[in-house]
Formats: structure tokens, C-alpha cells, sequence
């Protein structure tokens, strides 16, 4: 793999596309329609809450209810085609790249969303940093065959030099300007949007990226969605592009938060008599937020582990080194092998528990409290987890090693529902109406 990153013209190819956008009169607002990322969204209760916030909400699309996997995918696709017809989506007149502002509070994140040109990870021109899991891609695959369409961009951050010109300039002079759409979702993140398309400014930002290297910061599994989509394809065409937002991290860094784990059939107190001799287990006071910075002070002296789901908090630390030494593999770097994601699957879940890596045992949840809630409700172990420093992720994949599936959650992550790219569109299909520009 090439670590050192790219050479000029063999970097980053991002282009322009006619983005489908809700069109703001024939929804209840904005707001209402967009949803989190698919992997993002806690079911069943969040699920049922977008649902029920608007009739055209973007969770009908990433994720549709049904009896079987065909029926979902297909039922997406004709909700996807229905809302077009309807004129609640609608294709923007020409081709742009888009600029993209999320605020909350201190945490200001820009970036530049566009097509981008797909690559091998042998490339070294995007580094993915995860392990995938197939069942995942494959139901994404059927999904985004099924629609035609890129539902929501991936999260992918390089590193800018800061000059006066290029991407990061032209997003500074861009966000002067009117915007397409502004809107505050429900987690009071403001959002506003730019459409870019001024020959000469698409070419300044497409020159500057073409000499960058990326790290996907979230949705690997679509970007092996991806991939796996192009392979399928005889002839160049939109497959050979993806939907990202770009994000300087020099310029805008980057929130590295954990994943926790819902291990469904095991019950904290099972959980914790097969830790015995095997790690420290350790009663720690609450609520949640104690907890948790117990948590992260233990995690400063190694791999550590908050157990919650019969009421309390218990923290688990200092591993048995013989199983260690007998759990996890030796052929990788000593970073990898200390990481707390690579300790939890090879030794506790792997060994120790010897529960499967499938979701009918495992679930990903990004919030600790719905993890905790969870657990509680169903008698089942929340392993909640300590976030990995961003410098140990990006090391690990210009080194090519992939850590353990969902190890991270960067943030903050993009608003799905506001931009959608659509490969027939791409082929030239004929656009619907327009959205118009909100003040």
C-alpha cells in the first residue's frame, strides 16, 4: 500500500452532480425529513419516532420496513421513485459540488460533498480503517442497486495545508454567500448548504484534492458498498463514483467518540463469573457520566471495559497476560494489538464469552445511554467503550491495518436526507423540478 501519500493528479478525483434535494413546500420542514446515518439510528424506538416525524422522512429510504430483504429494498426503490414523481424530491438544474456547514454550540464542521472517484484501499488514495462486516454490504448493495441512488454521503477527512487557496478557501468564501437551505434538526445542529458551481472554483478545489489521501471517518460499509457495486459493472459509468463529504481536518478536527456493544444473550451477572481470574472487576458508582469517567481514567493505564445492564456500572480492567498472549494475533502491529476493540472481540467475546460477531448477538449502539437502556430493558450486557485517539487510527491505516468493525465514531457525522445522488440521473435521466433556494 502507498503510506505516503499520492502524487499530484493521482490523489482525491472529486466531481460535480445534479444532487436530489427535498423540495422544502411539499414537506413539513426540512428538519422533519432528515434522519442519522442508517448505522446511527436506534431501533426500534428511533426507527418509529422518524417515521412518525414526517411522512416523507429519509428513513423510509435508508431504512425501509418489510417482511424480507427483497421486499425492503424494493419497496425503497418505489418510494424513492413515487417522491420524484410527486415533486417532493427534486434534481437540482445543473451540476455542483456542495458546501456543507454543521454548528452546535463550539463544534464548527465544513466541508465539500461531490462524486468521488472510487479506489482500492491497495491504492492508498482512500484508507479504510475498519473491518466490514459482508452481511452489511451485501444488504447495502441490494439497496443501492435496487434505488439507483447513493442515499447519504460518507464521512471521509484529510489533511489540508492551509494555503490561501484551494478546497478549504473556496468553502471560506462560499459559506459568505446565500445558501441553499438552512435548517436545525432536532439535536440542535444547525445545518446550511451552497451549491458550487463556478467552473473556476470546482476546478481550484478539484485541483488541491487531487494530491490528498483521505481516511474514511464513517460508513466504511458503504464505501465497500461501493466498491463492491463497480466491480458488478462492465462499462465505465456513475457506478465508478461515490458520494462523500470531504472534511478538512486541519482546518475543522475531527470528534472521535467510542461504540459501544449490546451483547444480547448474556446477562450481566453471566457476563461477570466468567471474568473471574481473568480480569479486575470492579463495582463503580453512577449515574452514567461517573461512570464513565471512571472509565476513561482506567482506560489511560490500558484496556478497560464498563459493564451496565442489571442496574449498576461494573469496570473491568487489567487482563490476564497469558490470555492475552493466547487470544490475540501476534502478526500485527503492538497499536492494533493494544487496542481496546481488538481485546473485546479476541479475547472477551471471542474466547471468554464466546458469543458470535453476528447482529442476532451483537448490536453496535453509538449512544451510551441507549446501550445502558437497552440492556436493562432485555436483560442483556451493555459493554460500553473508551474512544481511540484519532493520530493511533490514521497510523493504523496508512500502515494498511484495519482495526476491529465499528471501533470508532467519528463526528460529527452529515445529516442524511439533505443531499442524494442519483445514478440514473447521472446516466442523464431527465430531472424533475428544482428546490428552490431558502433564504
Amino acid at each position: 500500500m502507498n503510506t505516503s501519500g499520492p502524487a499530484a493528479g493521482q490523489g482525491l478525483r472529486l466531481i460535480p452532480f445534479r444532487a436530489l434535494r427535498y423540495v422544502p413546500e411539499q414537506v413539513g420542514s426540512l428538519a422533519a425529513v432528515t434522519s442519522p446515518p442508517y448505522d446511527v439510528v436506534v431501533r426500534p424506538d428511533g426507527l418509529h419516532h422518524l417515521e412518525s416525524a414526517d411522512p416523507h422522512n429519509i428513513v423510509r429510504l435508508i431504512l425501509p420496513q418489510a417482511g424480507t430483504a427483497a421486499a425492503r429494498h424494493r419497496q425503497a426503490a418505489d418510494t424513492l421513485k413515487r417522491w420524484l414523481a410527486e415533486g417532493v424530491l427534486a434534481a437540482d438544474p445543473v451540476p455542483a459540488l456542495y458546501v456543507y456547514e454543521q454548528r452546535a454550540g463550539d463544534t464548527l464542521q465544513r466541508g465539500v460533498i461531490g462524486a468521488l472517484a472510487l479506489s482500492p484501499a491497495s491504492e492508498g488514495v482512500v484508507l479504510p480503517h475498519e473491518d466490514v462486516m459482508d452481511d452489511v454490504v451485501e444488504d447495502r448493495a441490494d439497496l443501492m442497486r435496487a434505488a439507483a441512488a447513493h442515499l447519504e454521503p460518507l464521512l471521509l477527512s484529510y489533511a489540508g495545508d492551509g494555503g490561501p487557496s484551494g478546497a478549504t478557501a473556496v468553502i471560506e468564501r462560499v459559506v459568505e454567500r446565500l445558501p441553499l437551505l438552512t435548517t436545525t434538526t432536532e439535536d440542535g445542529v444547525d445545518h446550511r448548504l451552497w451549491a458550487v458551481t463556478d467552473p473556476t472554483e470546482r476546478a481550484e478545489v478539484e485541483s488541491d484534492l487531487s494530491h490528498r489521501q483521505a481516511l474514511i471517518a464513517d460508513g466504511h460499509h458503504r464505501w465497500a458498498t461501493y466498491l463492491r457495486l463497480q466491480q458488478e459493472q462492465s462499462a465505465p459509468g456513475p457506478w465508478d463514483f461515490g458520494l462523500v463529504l470531504l472534511v478538512d481536518t486541519a482546518r475543522y478536527p475531527l470528534r472521535v467518540r467510542a461504540i459501544h456493544r449490546l451483547v444480547h444473550r448474556l446477562p450481566v451477572a453471566e457476563a461477570l463469573r466468567a471474568l473471574d481470574g481473568l480480569f479486575r472487576v470492579r463495582s463503580v458508582e453512577g449515574p452514567l457520566p461517573q461512570a464513565l469517567d471512571a472509565l476513561g481514567a482506567a482506560a489511560a493505564e490500558g484496556n478497560a471495559f464498563l459493564l451496565a445492564g442489571d442496574g449498576g456500572f461494573h469496570l473491568i480492567d487489567h487482563a490476564d497476560g497469558e490470555l492475552l498472549a493466547r487470544t490475540v494475533r501476534a502478526d500485527r502491529p503492538a497499536a492494533w494489538r493494544a487496542l481496546d476493540a481488538t481485546v473485546l472481540h479476541s479475547a472477551l467475546l471471542d474466547d471468554v464469552w464466546k458469543v458470535p460477531d453476528a447482529h442476532e448477538h451483537i448490536a453496535y449502539i453509538h449512544a451510551a445511554e441507549a446501550a445502558v437502556e437497552q440492556a436493562e430493558r432485555h436483560g442483556a450486557t451493555a459493554v460500553l467503550m473508551h474512544p481511540v485517539r484519532e493520530d493511533v487510527v490514521r497510523d493504523l491505516a496508512r500502515q494498511g491495518v484495519t482495526m476491529p468493525r465499528k471501533s470508532t465514531s467519528f463526528g460529527p457525522k452529515p445529516a442524511t436526507g439533505l443531499v442524494l445522488r442519483s445514478l440514473d440521473l447521472d446516466r442523464g435521466t431527465p430531472a424533475s423540478r428544482t428546490p428552490r433556494t431558502e433564504p
